[in-house]
């Protein structure tokens, strides 16, 4: 995407490619710049950070793609079995 920039004018992201990015409203950035590159980096807290390292870790997407399947197909299983798995445990962080 290309825009022209007005003398005087500040530079608005536009929402297509802070949604592109995953930044929304209330998330904090930082700008940083070598040569004429400027570089918007989302910074996130340690513990999103982890969740959303977690939700893209193999192990849980495949978690997650066996439970989709298993409520489109009218099974279900009981919350203890999914608070035994080890990273649903609240105090295993």
């Amino acid at each position: 995407m290309t825009v022209t920039l007005k003398a005087n004018a500040e530079i608005t992201v536009p929402s297509s490619i802070r949604r592109k990015a995953g930044i929304k409203p209330g998330d904090r950035v930082e700008f940083s710049v070598s040569g004429r590159e400027i570089r918007i980096t989302p910074k996130v807290e340690p513990r999103e950070l982890e969740d959303y390292l977690e939700v893209h870790d193999p192990t849980v997407q495949a978690h997650i793609r066996e439970s989709n399947s298993d409520y489109l197909a009218g099974r279900s299983r009981p919350a203890e079995d999914f608070l035994a798995w080890p990273w649903a445990k609240p105090n295993s962080r």
